[in-house]
């Protein structure tokens, strides 16, 4: 089945926003309308390792999704508590007569030979036969969807002087530190970038900012030439990103520096703090922007905003989705070239 005859497929999350963006953006790459499946695991299910394959029918809570035929053709997971839905409706649909695709998106924790694919990041360093390695994570970013936002935000921006510095902010999570006065430093770098360079700072802020962090953003960017989404009504992101000549990202989130990356705009990423210790998952992170800073995609951030000849953007969503649609064209065995995995 090629991906024009995939007429069912399912994106499995257990609701992680980051991961299911990635498949949203897999899905979308392909064109397809994807039914989104929220699950999550019940006791003693959430705490078992996912290579336990039993009860996986008995293994979600009573507010996940119903996963019951219709069976996708393609099913896209991501999250580790996904991973038990994925196999069980894999298992379901072959008892059925009904083949399912399975695509894992991210790194699964468990041997990539339970899927028919697995997408995840160089950095995570996932090996096997049917990995593809990417840099950096997949995402939605396309010259139509920036457009858009950017035509939908221009309205509400248009007395603000140019460039505009759109500004991503994460927040605190195992590998990095992100407190108040984290938060002041980075609003001191970005007054002095906007004034520096007579613009306005477009900003945008996640769940894990938090509202102590955000009053001391708040505070500190009123009088200046800015706008600021707090949280009320629909995210600009797209918006932002597609109307920013500049693009300033904090470094806790590898889906925001890709998705700043995609935009073929210059990226300059504001350092947090990294917790005591290295964890495997802060040694992850490290390599993941030290391969975006040597490719010259990225630089840091500390106030100045420096002009540079960006490389050509990394296209990784888009060969994912050819890789997909070579692996269906193989199930429905058309002759087509090999699988252009980047590692095995």
């Amino acid at each position: 089945m090629a991906s024009a005859e995939i007429s069912i497929c399912w994106i499995v999350t257990d609701g992680n926003p980051g991961g299911l963006n990635q498949c949203l953006g897999l899905a979308e790459a392909l064109g397809l309308a994807p039914v989104v499946k929220r699950v999550a695991l019940r006791a003693p299910w959430r705490q078992l390792s996912p290579y336990l394959r039993w009860g996986h029918a008995h293994a979600f809570t009573k507010d996940s999704d119903a996963l019951t035929p219709p069976w996708p053709d393609l099913l896209i997971a991501s999250g580790r508590q996904s991973i038990a839905a994925a196999l069980h409706v894999r298992e379901m649909g072959k008892r059925d007569g009904h083949r399912v695709v399975t695509v894992f998106v991210q790194n699964p924790g468990i041997s990539p030979s339970h899927f028919d694919l697995v997408i995840a990041p160089e950095h995570d360093r996932v090996v096997g036969e049917n990995v593809l390695s990417t840099r950096g994570a997949l995402h939605r970013i396309t010259r139509e969807r920036l457009e858009q936002g950017a035509a939908k935000l221009l309205p509400r921006i248009a007395h603000l002087p140019r460039p505009y510095i759109g500004v991503l902010i994460g927040g605190a999570n195992a590998s990095y530190s992100f407190g108040r006065d984290e938060m002041r430093k980075l609003a001191d770098a970005l007054i002095r970038a906007a004034r520096e360079n007579g613009g306005s700072l477009l900003v945008t802020a996640s769940r894990r900012t938090g509202e102590e962090n955000m009053a001391v953003l708040r505070s500190a960017l009123a009088g200046t030439s800015c706008f600021l989404w707090g949280g009320e009504g629909d995210n600009p992101y797209f918006g932002l990103l597609g109307l920013a000549d500049h693009i300033v990202v904090t470094n806790d989130s590898v889906s925001m520096v890709s998705e700043a990356v995609a935009t073929g705009k210059p990226v300059h990423v504001f350092a947090l703090p990294g917790k005591a210790g290295r964890s495997r998952k802060s040694r992850k992170f490290a390599r993941f922007h030290a391969d975006m800073a040597q490719a010259g995609w990225t630089r840091p951030f500390e106030g100045v905003l420096q002009g540079y000849d960006r490389p050509a953007t990394p296209q990784e969503t888009i060969r994912a989705a050819e890789t997909v649609r070579v692996l269906i064209a193989r199930e429905k065995g058309d002759e087509v070239p090999p699988m252009p995995f980047a590692k095995k």
